[in-house]
């Protein structure tokens, strides 16, 4: 501000001069044109020289000024100068990035919005078979998985996506997209050879001993039943020994059943068919009520039919049904409602039992999870019915949300897409 009022008490001196001259001279206003048109081409020259020396990228020492314009010249070199300074810092930040991400073992590649490459990491190279110069170059182009194309034209990033490697089919890639910015996305591939190799001998495990357990078990059941109809009644530990025994053998046979079911979900896979739900559910409520003292409401507030596996929802739609009767009191009601809202076609099985601690509702459809809960008798079970619920569910585009409360009942609903509407 110093500079403007220096720079203005100078041009009104020069115009008094000049003024008093032209007065005494009698040349008045032809020296204040003169003066005017001095002070013109003056300011013209200092733009053309500030002009010139930005054009050049300000990137030497200004040029000697007098006035305004050396505080002018000034402070646009220390703006330069500062802007190269943090030009500097910013790109030896962007280094040390690209260097950490270079050597990360999970493959890295950042997305535009229109699925154009901007930047690969060395891993991603290497997993996906791709080059430098792919920069630019639209993903779907370079990387034709049916599974990779629909997921990262979804929009829909919750869950990875599974696909090999196109360089080598042997190694299996978990594929997860995460926004950022504006429009821009993070495409991570992690590579989960072991993990899938060592779940599927997980399964080919438990597949092989549970169907090999079968055989001695059908034969060890078919002697205890033989056994128990010759048991005269005279020895009465014989006689417990036998019950208890055949108890056990017929829990065994239960846990090998449910361990086949949930590898036969885990692994194949039928075409699916229109399902009729309001048929199937009524005939799993009649059951219910021959085998259950409790009564069991059942409503149906639609026709809706799905597509899917009738044996495999039978199983789902059973499992949770026994499980409310078996946890409700003998005076309870359990309710079972079939209805549909603009969320989807759903499933409700509500009782009025235990209830289950908030704790526990996110482990509960764990394989062998069970609540740890003192009861005076003691309720039968494998711990693998809402694992099997769980499993298939998810092979039905569905998911089941739990809502609970300690000492008043829980509510499983099943809540299936609209798209698997069949009607």
């Amino acid at each position: 501000m110093a500079a403007w009022k220096k720079e203005l008490t100078i041009v009104l001196l020069l115009f008094i001069l000049v003024a008093i001259i032209g007065a005494m001279s009698g040349l008045f206003l032809l020296l204040m044109l003169l003066l005017t048109l001095w002070m013109l081409i003056y300011q013209i020259r200092q733009i053309s020289r500030f002009e010139n020396w930005l054009s050049l990228g300000a990137r030497n020492s200004y040029p000697k000024s007098t006035g305004i314009w050396e505080d002018i010249y000034y402070h646009v070199y220390c703006l330069r100068k500062n802007e190269k300074k943090r030009k500097k810092k910013l790109t030896k930040m962007i280094d040390q990035f690209r260097q950490s991400t270079e050597a990360l073992p999970d493959a890295s590649i950042v997305l535009g919005a229109n699925n154009e490459i901007e930047w690969t990491n060395k891993a991603a190279r290497d997993v996906f078979g791709l080059y430098l110069a792919d920069k630019g170059q639209h993903i779907p182009n370079l990387i034709r998985f049916p599974e990779f194309i629909r997921y990262i034209n979804s929009r829909d990033y919750s869950e990875p996506v599974i696909v090999p490697s196109p360089v080598n089919n042997q190694i299996i890639l978990s594929v997860r997209i995460v926004p950022y910015g504006a429009g821009l996305r993070l495409l991570l591939a992690q590579d989960v050879t072991q993990i899938k190799m060592m779940e599927r001998m997980r399964k080919d495990f438990v597949a092989n001993v549970s169907h090999e357990l079968r055989t001695p078990l059908t034969v060890l059941k078919g002697y205890l039943e033989t056994l128990q109809d010759i048991d005269d009644g005279y020895s009465p530990v014989l006689t417990t020994s036998l019950l208890q025994m055949h108890g056990q053998t017929e829990r065994m046979q239960y846990l090998v059943d449910d361990l086949l079911l949930l590898t036969r979900l885990e692994t194949q896979q039928k075409p699916p068919t229109c399902v009729n739900v309001p048929e199937l559910l009524s005939q799993i409520c009649r059951e219910g009520d021959t085998l259950s003292a409790r009564p069991i409401e059942l409503t149906l507030e639609t026709d809706t039919q799905i597509m899917g596996d009738e044996q495999e929802l039978r199983s789902a739609f059973t499992n949770l049904l026994g499980n409310a009767l078996k946890y409700s009191p003998d005076d309870s009601v359990v309710k079972v409602r079939w209805y549909r809202d603009k969320e989807g076609v759903n499933l409700t099985v509500e009782d009025q039992g235990e209830g289950i601690a908030k704790a526990d509702i996110n482990r509960i459809t764990e394989r062998f999870y069970r609540v740890e809960v003192k009861r005076r008798e003691k309720v039968s079970g494998t711990g693998l019915g809402l694992a099997i619920v769980k499993h298939v569910l998810m092979r039905h585009d569905a998911h089941l949300i739990i809502t609970s409360q300690l000492g008043i009942g829980s509510c499983f609903t099943c809540q299936f897409a609209l798209k698997r509407d069949c009607c």
